[in-house]
């Protein structure tokens, strides 16, 4: 009789523990990726996709912040993001480029959630600050009638096939980085901002993005536009125009972009000169037209840091998918389902 009873304690103490077992054992050690995926529940699934997203009632929500009104919005995070790749990307471009955006603004969408920046919200509208966003209302009016659904259903697919993918490095997401065209090579985000570099963004080429409209651009000043443009901010300065050294660039970052130019008696970095310029990239040639006018001759659109939406676009068409093009814009990155 002893010997049942000891077997009964023992067999009812094993029940108890086994849960136990099994449940320690699917724990990940893994931080920030896997504290975002706890917070972010699974999205339900529609077969009969109708152009909305559907989620589950407890599904993460973010706080968009609206930088004209001050408004801040609670928005489902997958929805917001069909907002972000409507205003980020063409609805034209390939479909695996789309779905690489969406990855990628999903991606930055949690970094930034993870370093916040706003005091009560966890990302803005502006561009400039944080990515682009546009109301679904807004984004079709600029669409022609006849394609408005086929767009906004097309977008918001790639958004849902993709769901809960971003990019990460050593288990981290990673500051997704993006701009729309790189002239064909993209640069170092320590000759853009200042700082350090991110090891998964390096200087890589694309073949293809000279097709697009955003490659080229032109913009002709006269000398004493540029003279007047300086002086707002170099009050003492002085070009002879007639001499070659007074105004060229005198060093180039590693993917061939204007580092450091000379204007007389000043030395500019290129992002400088871009900003008081308004040119679409520091990547540019400075050419002397005639004694009044001189021209920068522009390649790319944009920072040129990270993935390049046009090269996105380019490589779509080469064949390649949305995983290959991220790999292609990020070194030694993964790309991880968080939820």
């Amino acid at each position: 009789m002893k010997k049942v009873c000891m077997y009964i304690s023992v067999l009812i103490t094993v029940c108890f523990m086994l849960p136990a077992i099994f449940t320690n054992t699917n724990k990940q050690t893994s931080s920030h990726v896997n504290d975002v995926s706890q917070s972010l529940q699974s999205n339900e699934e529609n077969s009969n996709f109708d152009g909305e997203i559907k989620q589950s009632s407890d599904s993460k929500e973010i706080k968009l912040l609206h930088s004209k009104t001050g408004e801040i919005e609670n928005v489902k995070l997958e929805n917001y993001l069909c907002n972000v790749v409507s205003a980020e990307m063409p609805a034209t471009f390939e479909k695996e480029a789309l779905k690489a955006q969406a990855i990628v603004a999903r991606t930055y969408t949690i970094f930034k959630i993870n370093n916040k920046k706003h005091d009560n919200a966890d990302i803005c509208d502006n561009s400039t600050c944080c990515q682009a966003w546009i109301s679904k209302e807004d984004r079709m009016a600029k669409w022609e009638e006849s394609k408005r659904e086929e767009y906004w259903q097309k977008i918001c697919l790639t958004v849902q096939e993709t769901s809960g993918q971003i990019v990460t490095y050593n288990n981290e997401p990673i500051n997704a980085f993006f701009h729309s065209n790189s002239g064909g090579t993209t640069e170092m985000p320590v000759n853009v901002w200042g700082g350090t570099n991110y090891p998964y963004l390096q200087v890589v080429e694309t073949s293809g993005e000279d097709a697009y409209t955003q490659y080229a651009s032109d913009v002709i000043l006269l000398n004493t536009d540029i003279i007047n443009k300086l002086k707002d901010k170099y009050q003492d300065i002085v070009i002879d125009f007639s001499n070659s050294e007074d105004l060229k660039i005198l060093e180039y970052t590693e993917s061939g972009r204007a580092k450091t130019v000379k204007f007389g008696n000043h030395q500019l970095s290129g992002v400088e000169v871009r900003t008081i310029f308004g040119l679409k990239s520091t990547n540019f040639e400075i050419i002397k037209l005639d004694n009044e006018h001189v021209q920068f001759k522009v390649k790319g659109y944009g920072h040129g840091v990270g993935m390049s939406q046009t090269g996105a676009d380019s490589l779509a068409k080469q064949g390649k998918n949305a995983e290959d093009i991220i790999h292609h814009f990020y070194s030694n990155v993964e790309i991880k389902k968080i939820y």
